[in-house]
């Protein structure tokens, strides 16, 4: 099976591999789109991925916004489709 025949989901199945990279939760951080300027929460775009790692397209537009890929002791995470992103500060 190819990552293409795994189909789309949303940000929220990418929650894993950011969380590990970020150390919390990433489904509720707030991005914008580079593309169009859609802004939300990371859980709100549409994963494509599978065994290599996540692809994270715009709801609004279909433009790449982040993408992250796991190797051997290290988590590498692509941004340039985002303006920016905002994680809350957990509450004590």
């Amino acid at each position: 099976m190819s990552d293409a025949d795994i189909g789309r989901l949303d940000g929220n199945a990418a929650a894993g591999i950011f969380a590990e990279a970020f150390c919390v939760e990433m489904t509720t951080a707030t991005v914008i789109c580079a593309g169009c300027g859609t802004t939300g929460p990371m859980a709100e775009l549409l994963l494509y991925g599978g065994t290599m790692g996540a692809i994270l397209r715009c709801p609004g537009c279909d433009a790449v916004v982040a993408r992250a890929a796991g190797t051997k002791g290290r988590i590498w995470v692509d941004l340039r489709g985002s303006v920016s992103l905002r994680v809350d500060r957990p509450t004590d």
